[in-house]
């Protein structure tokens, strides 16, 4: 019998694994579903099959569980499984959890250490050319069936990828089909080896350049233009020696500055240009667009890392108060300039989980969404990894500054959400994400107009247990899974 997971945050109360692999036909729904949806909403959660290895392990340590919910003519079917990776059915042989440290082989049981197929595989679901694939950055993604969520393979186009990683965070030009994507550390643990990858809309890598990057940082996330590709690097840092010595993976390097790399979308790693400014972090951006020669970047920016674990490690107390300066801000890129630094501009107030239209994506555009916490809405509620969840749902014009806000009420967190566009001439689409109701311990799905969340769900789709918190989903077509 598999022991008890340990009672810290990561494990504990909102945050309990669930471990739950399910098939439900005809959820119940509350209210109704445009006919217009039909499509699949697939995402990812870090869900532990067994207990950490390490009792202060983190929250993305889990094993990749992907869900799928099914709209049709206002039904919704729903399905998990995980992901069965070489870590998850070396962990079953031997029935308990055989890895240790977050990111760390060294910390490894031996029978596994330095093994390939560590990676857990539960960020993001990625839907391109045909294929599902569940991604983490610390290693290669995972083909699943689209349809049952079976494991089928791990994926490297063909035999064409060098590169030992591939982020969860790949861009895709809703308008030419083409995805652009990278790999860090990818020449092995701890390199400075970074790889810019360019997959054509058949699925094929047409294209994968290197280059040394300025420090080995964590690179969760990038932007795309449709002329441009910016790679950020922000002073959260590893290190092979401290790897070896059983230490953590990432910590704030308080000596290094933020570095952004920009470079032609279709250019060489030479042409990039690198900018430079104060120490600063974030994790997920909202859109880029360029203007002439600027180049412009909206997201959330913060001052010092959010993660718990990640502050403990870099020898701070955690807590979020360590995040001074913060907000949703633009960053702007003369390229026709001579100054190797950016212009700020504050848009909103901060938060995360931005996101825009696919038809606005890597264009001038004015409407976006992201998720905050306002104490106004109820009382801070655990869950997820950063420890308190978000309670609130904002639409940005990012023109304005205007903000229409939604949220469940107190005692509920929302998880990242999802746009779905509409046929209807004028309509702005929806926007579906799960609602956590702690005191109920069950989780819904909300789903709002677009353009006035302050209004409310126009359906409420109940699931009868409780969903951990997802990483990031994506939104396929019915006839984009057909083609």
């Amino acid at each position: 019998m598999t022991k008890a997971f340990p009672p810290t945050m990561d494990f504990s109360g909102y945050n309990a694994p669930s471990r739950i692999e399910a098939d439900i036909f005809d959820l119940v729904v509350e209210g109704e579903i445009p006919a217009e949806i039909h499509g699949r909403w697939y995402r990812a959660t870090p869900d532990p099959q067994y207990p950490p290895s390490f009792e202060e392990d983190t929250y993305l340590s889990g094993d990749g569980m992907v869900s799928m919910f099914r709209f049709e003519n206002g039904w919704v079917d729903f399905k998990s499984r995980y992901v069965m990776t070489e870590r998850l059915k070396n962990d079953r042989a031997a029935r308990r959890s055989l890895y240790g440290r977050y990111r760390n082989p060294y910390t490894d049981d031996e029978s596994v250490r330095f093994k390939p197929g560590r990676s857990a595989a539960n960020t993001t679901p990625v839907f391109h050319a045909g294929r599902l694939l569940a991604s983490k950055e610390d290693g290669r993604p995972v083909e699943l069936n689209p349809d049952t969520l079976e494991t089928l393979r791990e994926y490297d186009f063909g035999g064409k990828l060098r590169s030992d990683t591939v982020t969860a965070h790949v861009r895709i030009d809703y308008d030419t089909g083409e995805m652009f994507a990278y790999g860090y550390e990818a020449g092995g643990l701890a390199t400075r080896d970074f790889a810019y990858l360019i997959v054509d809309p058949e699925g094929n890598l047409v294209s994968e350049q290197w280059f040394e990057a300025p420090y080995a940082g964590m690179v969760h996330d990038f932007a795309v233009t449709k002329n441009h590709v910016i790679f950020p690097f922000f002073p959260v840092t590893t290190d092979l020696e401290r790897l070896k010595a059983g230490g953590p993976h990432w910590a704030w390097n308080f000596e290094e500055e933020t570095v952004m790399g920009i470079m032609p979308r279709y250019g060489t790693v030479d042409q990039i240009r690198w900018f430079r400014g104060p120490p600063a972090i974030s994790f997920h951006f909202m859109n880029a667009f360029d203007e002439g020669d600027k180049v412009h970047l909206d997201f959330g920016v913060s001052e010092m890392v959010a993660f718990p674990f990640m502050q403990r490690d870099s020898g701070l107390e955690p807590s979020l108060s360590h995040s001074k300066r913060n907000g949703v801000v633009r960053w702007t890129f003369d390229l026709g300039g001579q100054a190797n630094s950016w212009t700020e501009t504050v848009l909103a107030p901060p938060g995360d989980f931005p996101a825009v239209a696919d038809r606005d994506h890597m264009k001038p555009y004015e409407i976006s969404y992201y998720q905050g916490f306002d104490p106004a809405n109820g009382p801070p509620q655990m869950a997820g990894p950063v420890g308190v969840g978000f309670n609130t749902l904002h639409r940005l014009n990012v023109k304005t500054g205007e903000r229409r806000s939604y949220s469940a009420g107190p005692g509920t967190t929302i998880q990242e959400h999802v746009h779905i566009a509409s046929q209807k001439p004028g309509h702005e689409g929806y926007l579906l994400f799960i609602v956590d109701r702690h005191d109920k311990w069950l989780s819904e799905a909300h789903l709002l107009e677009a353009e006035h969340p302050e209004k409310g769900p126009i359906a409420k789709i109940h699931i009868p247990f409780r969903l951990r918190n997802q990483v990031h989903g994506s939104w396929v077509e019915e006839s984009e899974i057909h083609a």
